[in-house]
């Protein structure tokens, strides 16, 4: 680690549950994050400014104005662009060490694939049931952990599928596909501003412990928070031995 990192990272390296050898791990790793909206934003900011070596940013969108009272990535003077290339810009200003890998389509089918396949982990910050399906799909045949994270009106939740043990549940595990419709969207239902900033910082959180390896087991655990009563609820789930997705 050269001269200028020590001194970056020293708040780091100063965690016994970190230090050089953890943040080394940090530099080391690849994050693919998809989507950079609400969630992406904070969690993109947060683990360039903790020095992840590599993010890959998947979006298909452009900003617009209507985006700005939340996806803190974008700005007032970069409505029209888009999002991939106006997330590059911000996080080049947060850390330019970082290299930051852009797909400005939605990742679908072999490219999706390939994407989580080169990935160390994947950070889910999409809106769609869709595209988490397959995202989780993705990563349970690749064996790459994931962290999904998902925030509407005043509710947030946050899950984490670390694929890398033969035992962890999967997405399909927790939200089997055609139980579930697409949840609402926040054009037509609204969301409280720093609620994606909390959930989305959460997603850096837990994907920087899963790249150190540090804290408690995150498995099998669904975290809501509900932000008009500050409350915060955790409940348990386990693998399903007859998951279409991740059983057998």
């Amino acid at each position: 680690m050269r001269d200028e990192e020590l001194l970056r990272y020293s708040r780091h390296l100063l965690l016994d549950e970190i230090g050089v050898e953890g943040q080394q791990r940090i530099l080391d790793a690849r994050v693919l994050i998809v989507g950079a909206g609400g969630l992406g934003s904070p969690a993109a900011l947060y683990l360039a400014s903790a020095g992840v070596g590599t993010l890959v940013i998947a979006d298909g969108d452009t900003v617009d104005a209507t985006n700005l009272q939340r996806q803190i990535l974008h700005r007032a003077d970069r409505v029209g662009m888009a999002k991939v290339a106006s997330a590059k810009i911000a996080l080049a200003e947060i850390n330019p060490e970082v290299v930051v890998e852009t797909i400005e389509t939605r990742l679908e089918g072999e490219a999706l694939a390939a994407e989580v396949a080169r990935a160390d982990l994947v950070l889910d910050c999409c809106d769609n049931f869709t595209t988490r399906q397959a995202i989780n799909r993705a990563c349970v045949h690749a064996r790459k952990p994931l962290v999904s994270g998902a925030a509407i009106r005043f509710s947030g939740q946050l899950a984490v599928f670390d694929m890398r043990r033969a035992d962890a549940p999967c997405y399909e595990c927790l939200f089997p596909e055609g139980e579930e419709v697409d949840p609402p969207r926040c054009a037509t239902t609204g969301v409280f501003a720093p609620l994606t900033g909390i959930i989305g910082s959460l997603q850096a959180a837990e994907a920087l412990r899963l790249i150190v390896g540090c804290g408690d087991d995150p498995t099998g655990k669904l975290l809501r928070y509900d932000a008009l009563r500050l409350e915060w609820r955790t409940s348990r789930f386990k693998r399903d031995p007859g998951c279409a997705v991740c059983g057998g």
